[in-house]
């Protein structure tokens, strides 16, 4: 195992002075957390930008942002302003009109440097100092669109293949110069070299894209159609029609990037091909490791104790614990669960929602809609919730996302809204699975360094059963002491988990409790203590039977007992998320939303939004305009 963590040290050294040799700064380093583009159209073909940056700065004078002088995207940048907004204060820097390599901190210039490029840049003042600042660069670019006789074309990089700073995000939002008569009526693509961004037209006059993971030295460029009306005048125009020939070219384009999609993902899974060849090599190696391993493994199982609750329960009649989470529940009695899948997440996404509305901070309710339909209503309300747990708080402004800062959304409005944005709602899924972890650990429930080794062993069972899977499959039995060995180490990390106390003694206690809970809510028409007053708390039953995917089973049996149930709840408004339950798909239409949310995105080659293609490349496709500008 030492020889394999040498070689990955110098592996991931390699990788880190690569990135840092590629980080653009005077003597120092630079990374953005967050770089985002607040853009206005004009209606005279002009277009105002307002730049966040976050960043993270060490050891730099100077920053600054360069624009490649291209008479066929714009005619003239001006109105240039910087100002730093950190904790809560603005300071408006001071403008001069000399460019330097370094300026003074406080000062900006807004000129063409020495190659003849457009260029700002702004004295941030840590030579010698490390912080985290936040600047707002604004400007104006002149016959930023073409008008053509059917749309006006917005074609811009925002970010050049010469900007040297990598970002954790990068998000836009573009606004048009007024409201188009329809969605459908703006197109939009978006170009990146790793594919990996996203771009919709969300309004009849705002347009918003977003990419995670940026590297330095790649690009991001958006091109947008809009209606011509919209612009009144333009220093650029063109007597022609662009719509057709911008989708041939998005078109052709898309289809590139989604023939590189689909030549990576054939390579991901084929590169244990590729390794075969190395593991001739190492054979005697791998058998000298795994032996060693073997001998290793033996000695932890023997110095393992396995916690036992302090009582072994077959029902539990109460909830173990009414602080904890649907997600910490669910995690607690599914302690092998490694991070949650779309599925699983979706009946804690859903038992949240029901839980937050039992706390009063959502309220959620049946009516029907102009065409006489039924649906579901989910009411934001006005409540503190600094006593919301993290993941609980996660889902509830993900919810007030959805609804665009409306007090009311549809469940079928939230469904959509996690179907067309992956991104959010795949960081909604892993945030909130680290939440819990880092919840049950701070509740002394789960043991922070059993769960790293618990984590460990799990990883090395997968290797070693990769391994197996592997020679099996390229090799067959050519090498059959190492897959042997293999197999034996498998076995042994997986008695190792098993025998692990990722859970201290109280959530053991706990965990005993909550599969008490749950085979009683599984068991429950089968007993014979059975009294209406339990109908009341079955409300927050079925909030954690959501969360364990037993909710559909528990309802059935509720049906069972309680046939005259409408009766029952009939004016009584405790029932009213418990008849929703039972009267709906409330439980299960997430996790349908979610599977679907998290499943590949192809690009788009319509304009109608989607995932980022290759593009053409800023400049790629000059047009000259008619007037010869």
């Amino acid at each position: 195992m030492k020889v394999k963590n040498k070689i990955l040290t110098i592996i991931l050294l390699l990788i880190v002075f690569i990135i840092l040799g590629t980080l653009k700064s005077n003597a120092g380093s630079l990374h953005l957390n967050n770089l985002d583009f607040d853009v206005q159209i004009n209606s005279d073909g002009s277009m105002n930008v307002t730049e966040t940056w976050n960043i993270d700065i060490s050891s730099t004078n100077t920053l600054y942002k360069t624009f490649k002088t291209d008479s066929s995207k714009y005619s003239e940048i001006r109105n240039v302003s910087v100002k730093e907004i950190t904790n809560g204060t603005t300071q408006n820097f001071t403008k001069t009109n000399q460019w330097s390599y370094h300026v003074q901190k406080g000062y900006y210039y807004g000129t063409k440097n020495d190659d003849g490029d457009f260029e700002i840049g702004w004295g941030v003042g840590l030579d010698n100092s490390s912080a985290t600042k936040q600047y707002q660069i604004s400007y104006k670019v002149k016959d930023a669109i073409t008008k053509y006789n059917d749309y006006a074309e917005l074609y811009w990089q925002f970010v050049g293949e010469d900007f040297e700073v990598s970002s954790d995000k990068i998000t836009g939002t573009i606004y048009l110069p007024s409201n188009a008569s329809s969605i459908d009526d703006i197109k939009v693509w978006g170009h990146t070299e790793d594919l990996n961004g996203t771009i919709y037209a969300t309004d009849t006059n705002k347009i918003e894209f977003e990419l995670n993971n940026f590297r330095s030295g790649r690009y991001v460029e958006i091109r947008t159609l809009f209606p011509t009306q919209l612009v009144t005048s333009s220093g650029r125009t063109n007597d022609t029609e662009i719509l057709q020939k911008a989708i041939n070219e998005e078109t052709k384009w898309a289809n590139a990037a989604n023939q590189r999609r689909e030549r990576q993902e054939w390579l991901d899974n084929n590169i244990p091909r590729i390794l075969e060849i190395g593991f001739f090599i190492i054979n005697i190696f791998f058998i000298i490791f795994f032996g060693r391993k073997i001998i290793k493994y033996s000695h932890k199982l023997k110095s393992l104790v396995k916690l036992e609750p302090t009582q072994k329960l077959d029902y539990f009649r109460e909830l173990p614990n009414e602080n904890t989470t649907p997600g910490e529940a669910a995690k607690i009695i599914n302690m092998k669960m490694m991070g949650f899948t779309p599925y699983n997440f979706g009946n804690i996404f859903s038992a949240t929602i029901l839980d937050l509305a039992l706390k009063g901070y959502l309220e959620i309710e049946e009516s029907k809609n102009k065409k006489g339909k039924e649906e579901v209503n989910i009411k934001i309300k006005t409540k503190e919730s600094e006593s919301l747990k993290p993941e609980q708080l996660d889902v509830l402004n993900f919810i007030k996302k959805a609804s665009s800062g409306k007090e009311l959304i549809t469940l079928k409005d939230l469904q959509n809204y996690i179907k067309n944005h992956s991104t959010s709602t795949q960081l909604l899924l892993s945030g909130t699975y680290s939440n819990i972890e880092k919840q049950l650990v701070k509740e002394n429930k789960i043991d922070e360094s059993a769960k790293k080794e618990y984590k460990k062993y799990k990883n090395y069972q997968t290797y070693y059963t990769l391994f197996v899977i592997f020679v099996l499959c390229f090799t067959l039995f050519i090498f059959a002491i190492p897959i042997i060995l293999s197999i034996i180490n498998a076995i042994m990390c997986y008695r190792i988990c098993n025998k692990l106390n990722v859970l201290t003694q109280i959530g053991v206690d706990e965990r005993e409790e909550w599969n008490g809970l749950k085979k009683y809510m599984e068991d429950f028409s089968l007993l014979n203590e059975r009294e209406v007053p339990d109908l009341i708390i079955w409300e927050k039953y079925l909030v954690y039977a959501t969360a364990f995917g037993i909710a559909d089973k528990v309802i059935k049996q509720l049906k069972m007992v309680y046939p005259n149930f409408d009766e029952l709840t009939s004016g009584i408004t405790t029932y009213s998320y418990m008849h929703l339950m039972m009267t709906t798909n409330f439980a299960s239409s997430f996790s349908r939303s979610m599977t679907t949310s998290m499943s590949s995105a192809y690009s788009s080659g319509t304009g109608g939004g989607g995932g980022f293609s290759g593009g053409g490349g800023f400049g790629r496709r000059p047009e000259v305009a008619a007037d010869g500008r």
